[in-house]
């Protein structure tokens, strides 16, 4: 593999990318059950479908009219439940709806900004939720009816001890509706589900960039190994991860002989490893700090040039992405001159 060749073959590199899309493909084939609570008119439905971009769950209930549990089948192994209003519940639905909530990857309990905001009754439900389930979002939607959003949050955060996530939302507006995207991803990337929701979700772009920065970051830690050499395995494979995350959130799929021409023509191209190991001959010490900055903003650059490719239907090839790649990585040494 050209200058690569001497720090991973191309048999390391097959066999990277082929454990890379085993990992995905596992999580695409796994289902997830998110379930809904809150009264009529809680702005269930409405949040599900500015979550999902698209129209999954019928919006308008009148208060009684929702008294059983509502099942939406969502595309690719998604699962939406609609579980009857806090006041609605009867005796002979409360089994089915607890065996919904135990089985949740994913609860989301929806607070009323505009109203009272956790009654007595939202309490003990939270509570005998909580027993079974503790991966628990507190939705506090309807904030675009509502003032001094910052105190409500911190009461339902004090009267709650800070056990769950409280994300405050206008399912009317579509304000805030990306940190509970991002609330949402959180817990489900603890079950390794978090793809498959994430490609079905409305806005990827805060995604992708949310991705991009992680790997960054971990490279960064990477590239501060003092062990010459030691690094290149493992940010091969986190680089691979990041395209091939990417391609699949935007629905793209990328082929192993084009992500080798593209980690070629980009990061193995601009050989920022062959000038941090010189800046380590000639000043001592300084590797660790060196070879942090460039991993980091390697890949950060090649993240944000798959992103933009795909984001702007640019056929993804070695030719197309290295200028991509040389516009991001200068963006980022520029901004990295600005901070200093």
């Amino acid at each position: 593999m050209m200058e690569e060749e001497k720090i991973i073959s191309d048999a390391e590199f097959d066999r990277i990318f082929d454990e890379k899309s085993t990992e995905i493909n596992e999580q695409l084939d796994r289902e997830i059950l998110i379930a809904l609570i809150g009264d009529v008119n809680a702005g269930k439905s409405s949040t599900l479908n500015q979550l999902m971009g698209e129209k999954v769950a019928d919006v308008g209930a009148k208060p009684g009219e929702t008294v059983q549990v509502k099942k939406y089948v969502y595309k690719e192994n998604i699962l939406f439940v609609d579980t009857p209003g806090l006041d609605d519940i009867v005796q002979e639905h409360s089994a089915e709806t607890l065996k919904f909530y135990k089985e949740a990857d994913v609860i989301l309990f929806f607070l009323n900004a505009a109203g009272t905001v956790l009654s007595e009754t939202e309490r003990v439900s939270l509570t005998q939720i909580s027993k079974v389930n503790q991966d628990i979002i507190l939705v506090l939607n309807k904030i675009d009816a509502a003032d001094d959003i910052p105190s409500l949050v911190k009461y339902v955060q004090d009267h709650t001890n800070y056990a769950f996530p409280v994300t405050p939302i206008s399912s009317r507006t579509g304000e805030n509706m990306s940190m509970l995207q991002n609330e949402i991803l959180k817990l489900l990337e603890t079950k390794k589900k978090d793809i498959l929701m994430a490609r079905n979700m409305a806005d990827k772009s805060s995604i992708a960039n949310k991705w991009i920065l992680a790997a960054g970051g971990s490279a960064a830690a990477i590239g501060a190994s003092p062990i010459p050499g030691s690094d290149f395995v493992p940010l091969t494979a986190l680089q691979v991860g990041l395209m091939l995350r990417l391609s699949t959130l935007y629905d793209k799929p990328i082929s192993k002989d084009n992500a080798k021409e593209l980690i070629i023509a980009t990061v193995v191209g601009n050989v920022g490893k062959t000038i941090f190991r010189q800046i380590v001959k000639l000043v001592p010490g300084a590797g660790m700090v060196a070879g942090a900055s460039v991993a980091g903003a390697m890949t950060i650059a090649l993240g944000h040039a798959v992103k933009y490719a795909h984001e702007n239907d640019i056929n993804l090839n070695a030719k197309s992405l290295k200028p991509i790649y040389e516009m991001f990585l200068k963006k980022g040494k520029g901004k990295e001159l600005d901070e200093k």
